[in-house]
């Protein structure tokens, strides 16, 4: 389960979606997101399928890598599923013991569920796709406005970018300590739910310390190389706006203004 996890990932790749400007695709990230909350037919969730497969595709990311992503958040797309299938009244098509289910809480389940999923996938193409390096690049030229009221931009970029970067690292580590407890005899697999979750609280103490490890091994190899913050810091690749991240940036937003005017119009 833990390997399935891709979030804070990165894919490499030299392909067209590889090379748009950091900036542009977290632009595009946040009005995918948006645009996502908008929607409130099923209709427009086609348009949204299309401009995925599109990213997909281009992306070459093979798509049992993207599914693979989805695998662990299933529980929760799963009970969100259940709770407006169960909580909407309306007509009532059939019973299961005292719950009922209704024809409008099949549809508001089910489009809950596609919301979801969309979401985890576009949302993950965003580190797939970008290096942990051109992300703080991106996040920091995007915050650099907000300098003038005292906003620590690049220190706020590295820090959320550290902490992505941080999650399949610690996910890898919290691997190896549950091996290394089975192989003396821990059983994290067998009981029921909650005592599954108890048997994992073994594993908070050492994952921490490891934590804190990794976080100061960290701060000694940026003090090694004189890191001091992002003051006078200069970059060998300049974030320079091509052609193909204005047409990225074009489709996005005709994919909003349609969502728009199918939501309002």
């Amino acid at each position: 389960m833990i390997k399935d996890i891709t979030i804070g990932q990165y894919y490499p790749g030299n392909t067209v979606i590889h090379k748009l400007d950091p900036r542009i695709k977290i632009i595009i990230t946040f009005l995918f997101i948006i645009a996502l909350f908008f929607i409130d037919k099923f209709l427009p969730y086609l348009f949204v399928l299309g401009f995925i497969i599109m990213v997909i595709s281009m992306s070459k990311i093979p798509v049992k890598y993207i599914l693979k992503g989805l695998k662990p958040l299933l529980p929760i797309i799963i009970i969100t599923f259940l709770l407006n299938l169960f909580m909407t009244r309306g007509q009532v098509v059939f019973e299961i013991g005292p719950l009922d289910v209704t024809i409008e809480g099949l549809n508001k389940a089910s489009f809950m569920a596609f919301r979801l999923i969309f979401l985890i996938v576009g949302t993950s193409l965003l580190t797939l796709t970008t290096s942990p390096i051109s992300l703080t690049d991106g996040i920091e030229k995007l915050l650099n406005p907000f300098k003038k009221i005292g906003v620590p931009a690049h220190e706020l970029a590295m820090m959320m970018t550290i902490a992505l970067r941080f999650i399949p690292t610690l996910l890898e580590e919290a691997e190896k300590i549950m091996k290394a407890q089975m192989a003396r005899g821990a059983d994290f697999e067998s009981g029921n739910v909650l005592n599954r979750a108890k048997s994992l609280v073994p594993l908070l103490v050492p994952l921490f310390i490891s934590a804190f490890r990794r976080a100061d091994e960290l701060a000694m190899a940026m003090e090694a190389r004189c890191y001091r913050g992002g003051e006078n810091r200069t970059r060998m690749k300049q974030l320079i706006l091509n052609t193909r991240d204005f047409i990225a940036m074009s489709i996005m937003l005709i994919l909003f203004v349609i969502i728009l005017l199918y939501r309002y119009l």
